[in-house]
């Protein structure tokens, strides 16, 4: 999906507005994501007695970083974040991370899941009585697709690689999800598109919602996480602070859009595209099998607007497992604690899970090659939390034995304090303009796109246009719930 401009399918509009009714599902604005004093009162109402996970279609309104950080019956509040003080990081700037754990299926990615589904499903372009939606994904995706699909009562496939954590496996089986397990690890991304394209050939009913290609992935970070990123950076920082620098993992280039939000309303905050040293793709046009589980590589997303980003960084997976047990080990914690780490943030490191582990690092890397000091705020994503790499850490007690005193201080000294500016590369006018015609080999000779396509992704025109699409799409939402209100009814 480029521009979405269909004519609306009034016959499939009708049956998803009687299945909406049926269910009970009313689709929330983009808007009120955003700002939840505009949801209606009695969907406050109903969520002070749900669960955040529970499949019930008011949770529909919890795709927004602003859920108390409850997990029944929370409303809403300003933003969940954790800021990383220079006791941990060794840097003077203010590293803050936005929480994930706080969404629905435990991860933000149910917010990409719905800003691709949502446009086709108020248009009709999407049936959900009678089409299934396949959701490829390297793990948290294809959750927040299934659980999108568990409250309309619609088939979802889930694609992701064999070796991802147990943890995704089992709840899409839990949720009823159809599950493709593709050769390899997250590095293995063509594998799932392979997946895709026999489905393609193979399964009429079908629809796929890519979001390594779909922009309902940025649009939705664009206009939910960048307002999310400055409503916690005042209130963590005060009104008068500035955003320095924006840090992600590229994974499927959906959550880095909110460098583009911030770089709209400041020119001078620089964008950070972290990636793993094990497959180096922006860095080096590099390939290889990693263990950040969740980020995809070996190629550049459709979605990426490439020319925003100012820097690529690589970041050691194995430094991301040892921190994983110097962050969740109790052995670790007395360490971390006793290097001056307040306990209260050491109590919630587990919030992290491993490419938030990785986004860190790639912010202290940003700060220190920056020269960052008191006065700059880096912010980051924590996309979800060890809840969901439970059987990795207990794979690592298995695999390396005890983790005791002795290793927890080798991997503060290993993993943190000897955070340095080796493998990243501030990007000029020719690395970005090479990075987006590295998108050609898989994208045009791969998936189908035209050069011409790829061409109008380098027009900052593009984006622009992109992103301003949301407040079509809150028309048709508002459209399609006055249907739906209609039908059940019965008017």
């Amino acid at each position: 999906m480029t521009k979405l401009t269909v004519e609306m399918n009034e016959s499939v509009l009708d049956r998803t507005a009687r299945r909406c009714a049926e269910r009970g599902v009313r689709i929330p604005t983009f808007a009120e994501l955003n700002d939840p004093t505009l949801m209606p009162g009695e969907v406050h109402d109903r969520l002070r007695s749900v669960g955040l996970w529970d499949v019930d279609p008011v949770n529909l309104y919890r795709i927004t970083w602003r859920n108390e950080p409850r997990e029944t019956g929370g409303l809403f509040n300003d933003g969940n974040w954790i800021e990383f003080p220079p006791s941990l990081t060794g840097v003077d700037a203010r590293i803050i991370g936005l929480v994930g754990k706080w969404f629905p299926t435990g991860a933000h990615k149910v917010g990409a899941g719905f800003g691709c589904l949502v446009p086709r499903l108020v248009t009709g372009a999407f049936d959900p009585s009678a089409q299934k939606a396949v959701w490829p994904s390297t793990g948290n995706f294809c959750r927040g697709g299934a659980f999108d699909c568990a409250l309309l009562g619609c088939h979802a496939i889930g694609i992701l690689p064999e070796e991802m954590s147990r943890e995704r496996f089992e709840w899409l089986e839990q949720i009823g999800a159809e599950i493709i397990a593709t050769p390899g690890c997250e590095s293995n991304v063509k594998e799932i598109y392979d997946a895709c394209w026999d489905i393609r050939r193979n399964r009429p009913d079908c629809v796929i919602f890519n979001q390594f290609e779909e922009f309902g992935n940025p649009v939705w970070h664009y206009h939910v996480t960048g307002p999310a990123v400055e409503r916690v950076v005042r209130q963590a920082a005060g009104d008068d602070a500035r955003v320095a620098a924006f840090v992600s993992a590229t994974g499927s280039a959906g959550t880095i859009a909110t460098g583009d939000y911030l770089k709209m309303r400041d020119s001078g905050v620089r964008i950070t595209a972290a990636e793993a040293l094990q497959c180096p793709t922006l860095l080096e046009c590099g390939f290889g099998g990693h263990s950040i589980e969740g980020i995809g590589d070996k190629h550049v997303p459709w979605i990426h607007n490439v020319r925003n980003t100012d820097m690529v960084c690589a970041i050691d997976d194995r430094r991301c497992m040892r921190m994983v047990r110097l962050f969740n080990e109790p052995a670790g914690r007395e360490a971390l604690v006793a290097k001056g780490v307040p306990e209260a943030l050491v109590n919630q490191l587990d919030t992290l899970g491993i490419s938030c582990i990785c986004n860190l690092l790639a912010s202290i890397k940003t700060a220190k090659y920056y020269g960052m000091g008191r006065d700059d705020v880096i912010v980051t994503v924590l996309t979800d939390s060890m809840a969901l790499y439970a059987s990795r850490l207990e794979e690592l007690r298995a695999s390396e034995g005890v983790y005791g005193e002795r290793e927890s201080w080798r991997d503060v000294g290993r993993c943190l304090d000897a955070v340095t500016t080796d493998h990243l590369r501030e990007l000029s006018h020719h690395d970005r303009r090479a990075l987006h015609n590295l998108k050609y080999f898989t994208w045009v000779e791969q998936q189908g796109r035209t050069v011409e396509e790829l061409e109008r992704l380098w027009d900052p025109g593009f984006w622009s246009e992109t992103y301003a699409q949301v407040e079509e799409w809150d028309t048709w939402i508002r459209a399609f719930n006055e249907r739906v209100q209609s039908t059940g009814s019965g008017t």
